[in-house]
């Protein structure tokens, strides 16, 4: 007679591990990680201060050079593995070899990055409000830089809006991969897409709209610099939510007959798409009105409001405008989040619900410290920066690029090219050998020698 007992189940095998259901939801996840609020203004700065059309072949090349590359490796590594950053190392690399430490140094970037991405996400929360009350509605950028101070010079202000977006966040991760990412993520970036829309049709449709077309897209070899090529090489990399563990993490939830290069391919193709609209949206109105197209912050929240305020209806546009920049934000963060909630579910055997609360009492504890910089903690500096300015610098200068060059360094070098050739394909599935073998040529030689390149220019060794 045979025994009824079940056999006893391990913390890791509590549950059967959740993932994304469709091959749409695959690459509008993927999207949603990579397009953020640097999409909405940082990328169109860039493209028209160096060279328009020319910057965006640049860009497009170092992406398909650097960006690309490790997209690919990081999504073919996790659904490998089917398990969070820092197992999916420990499970693939040899043994007793230290590789996981490229998995701790993501997780670690996510959270940092989180720490401060969620202050800035939280400006924007309290940009729609001023928006929806009519409080930004003036032409003057004393005033518009002067309510930005406001926001960032109170300390309640800061923590509460800080707090609003992780428990927003956290809410969205509760409900797990499926049903709560992937769910939310379907929303969001059509969303995304239809208010860039009306935003561009309203910007393109001003008198005089083509001058900021012009600055976006008529190509200036002149422009291209050494400098120029840097940023292009820095933002192609930095742009696709790379060396942060966040595709390794999304690549476990992936499927099985998902084709990970065309995926990979159309996610940075609909990144940039994303980035070209949200130029379109803004700097035709920005050059119609006569505004210095500043890049950074104050582009955002500084000169946006006066740009909108000089139009017709332009206080329901700007409410539009800082909607779908915290829509865009959204998918980014979410990203991020459940980086370290997949190691504490994967690693330690924790419920979703406890990783979940975990990993918000820390990056509310953390976060403050950013969330404070610019206010009770304006006197405390660390080498010379901010907590804010710390943490930006710390992720962008040294995590992202490390773990990206140990990513390539792992699969060109350490995995090797059957194991590439065997995940890529599907297990023989698909016929795919000839961009197998490109990809292996990219991420074995040139994409490390990039990266180290964007390393030792962010750390202030090489100098362009």
């Amino acid at each position: 007679m045979e025994s009824n007992k079940q056999p006893l189940k391990t913390p890791l095998q509590k549950a059967a591990r959740d993932g994304f259901t469709t091959g749409l939801g695959v690459i509008l996840v993927t999207m949603g990680s990579a397009v953020g609020l640097g999409n909405i203004w940082k990328f169109p700065y860039m493209v028209g201060a160096f060279g328009g059309a020319a910057f965006i072949i640049v860009y497009l090349i170092s992406t398909l050079l650097v960006g690309l590359p490790v997209m690919i490796s990081e999504h073919m590594l996790g659904r490998t593995a089917k398990a969070d950053a820092i197992t999916t190392l420990q499970k693939l690399a040899p043994k007793k070899q230290p590789w996981w430490l490229i998995g701790a140094s993501g997780v670690l970037a996510a959270f940092v990055i989180m720490a401060f991405y969620s202050e800035v996400i939280g400006w924007v929360l309290a940009y729609i409000v001023k928006a929806a009350s009519g409080s930004l509605l003036t032409t003057d950028p004393n005033v518009t830089g002067a309510a930005f101070a406001q926001v960032i010079g109170n300390p309640w202000l800061s923590l509460i809006v800080q707090w609003i977006v992780i428990i927003y966040v956290s809410v969205i991760i509760l409900a797990g991969v499926s049903k709560g990412i992937e769910a939310a993520v379907k929303k969001l970036m059509p969303a995304l897409l239809i208010m860039l829309l009306i935003v561009c049709i309203r910007s393109l449709t001003l008198p005089g709209a083509g001058e900021g077309v012009a600055f976006l897209f008529e190509p200036d070899f002149s422009k291209l610099t050494g400098a120029a090529i840097m940023t292009a090489l820095g933002l192609a990399f930095f742009k696709l939510s790379i060396g942060m563990g966040t595709m390794i993490t999304y690549g476990s939830y992936f499927r099985d007959d998902q084709d990970i290069p065309i995926s990979a391919t159309k996610v940075m193709l609909g990144d940039l798409g994303v980035s070209l609209l949200a130029g379109l949206a803004i700097f035709p109105a920005v050059f119609v009105y006569g505004v210095q197209p500043d890049a950074g912050p104050s582009l955002l929240f500084i000169t946006i409001p006066t740009v909108f305020a000089s139009m017709p209806a332009g206080n329901i546009f700007m409410l539009i405008f800082f909607v779908l920049s915290a829509v865009a934000a959204t998918g980014a963060i979410l990203s991020l989040f459940e980086v370290p909630v997949a190691f504490l579910s994967d690693h330690y055997g924790m419920s979703r619900k406890k990783a979940t609360l975990s990993t918000a009492i820390a990056l509310a504890l953390v976060g403050s410290l950013a969330a404070l910089s610019s206010n009770v903690l304006s006197g405390v500096s660390i080498f010379g920066l901010n907590f804010f300015d710390l943490f930006d610098y710390v992720s962008q200068n040294i995590l992202l690029p490390v773990g990206g060059l140990f990513i390539c360094i792992f699969v060109g070098w350490v995995w090797g090219f059957g194991k590439i050739k065997d995940a890529l394909s599907n297990k023989g599935d698909l016929q795919n050998s000839g961009i197998i073998r490109v990809f292996f040529f990219l991420v074995r030689w040139v994409s490390p020698i990039l990266i180290l390149v964007i390393l030792l220019s962010g750390l202030g060794v090489i100098k362009i």
